[in-house]
């Protein structure tokens, strides 16, 4: 059985833990006001450019476009967002998770990593980190996702990748965090169920040429999904870690609270001890 002194020396030990993890949960909630603030002011306007971008494509027939068709490139781009710090339960395991899961062969993989976790994980596995933008996720900001659209969107009109992949976790509430995973590129053309028979016969017309125009829409369409994915990310971040630490600092209370239960029970058998010495060396002597 562990001493008294040792009991009481684990006992400080976790009350200067649980202190560390109360903070951290302030920390957290308090960014998480802000970013939960953000992402739902963002949201709508990202959900309307999906739905009207894949809505345009649906009806504009056959163009042969480079961003409508995939390359003849088996690598693919796969775009990572996870955090620069941990501490945040399963947040980024389950981001790195949609990669290792899916059928994107690791050798055909080039890595754009958002977050220092999730890039250090994956390098750990073997896959190819073709950029670094760890930074990025400390304050997102709508130039860092056109420059990482730049950069992808110009291997994809190179040919020297065939498609592109966007991991993230997107955020539904304070307490559901959805790890995600979706293609960019080539645009997934899912027809809309609201439309009506003849809407569906009715094509695009495209003012200016239809290249001009594709041109200009899909980069805004690619990097608006990006500085979504990037907004929603920072939410859900702030989110699993605020949960993390409440539980961290529940469970440190239940130590707490076992660890003073054997302390009184200790020292309660150590004072009945004492009790027992003495009386015993009084009869002695009588």
């Amino acid at each position: 059985m562990a001493s008294m002194r040792d009991i009481k020396r684990r006992k400080g030990s976790i009350q200067s833990t649980q202190q560390i993890t109360k903070a951290m949960k302030l920390v957290s909630t308090v960014k998480l006001q802000k970013a939960k603030t953000r992402a739902e002011q963002s949201k709508t306007y990202f959900d309307y450019m999906y739905a009207t971008v894949t809505s345009m494509l649906a009806r504009s027939g056959n163009i042969n476009h480079p961003y409508l068709v995939a390359g003849e490139s088996k690598k693919k781009a796969v775009i990572v967002i996870t955090s620069n710090r941990g501490l945040a339960g399963g947040y980024n395991v389950n981001v790195t998770k949609l990669l290792t899961n899916s059928d994107i062969a690791k050798e055909d993989a080039y890595i754009y990593a958002i977050g220092r976790k999730g890039k250090d994980f994956l390098a750990r596995r073997g896959y190819e980190i073709k950029a670094d933008y760890s930074e990025v996720i400390n304050e997102p900001i709508y130039k860092d996702a056109a420059e990482i659209s730049r950069e992808v969107l110009d291997l994809f009109a190179k040919g020297e990748i065939g498609e592109i992949y966007l991991a993230y976790t997107a955020f539904k509430n304070t307490v559901t965090h959805i790890p995600t995973m979706i293609k960019l590129l080539p645009v997934d053309i899912k027809e809309d169920k609201d439309t009506t028979t003849a809407d569906k016969l009715t094509l695009m017309n495209y003012e200016p040429h239809e290249e001009e125009a594709l041109n200009l829409i899909i980069p805004k369409y690619i990097t608006s999904l990006i500085y979504g994915a990037l907004v929603e990310a920072v939410a859900s971040e702030n989110g699993a870690r605020m949960q993390a630490m409440d539980s961290a600092t529940s469970n440190a209370q239940d130590l707490i609270s076992d660890l003073s239960l054997k302390y009184n029970r200790a020292r309660q058998g150590s004072i009945t001890q004492e009790l027992t010495e003495i009386i015993a060396g009084a009869n002695a002597i009588s």
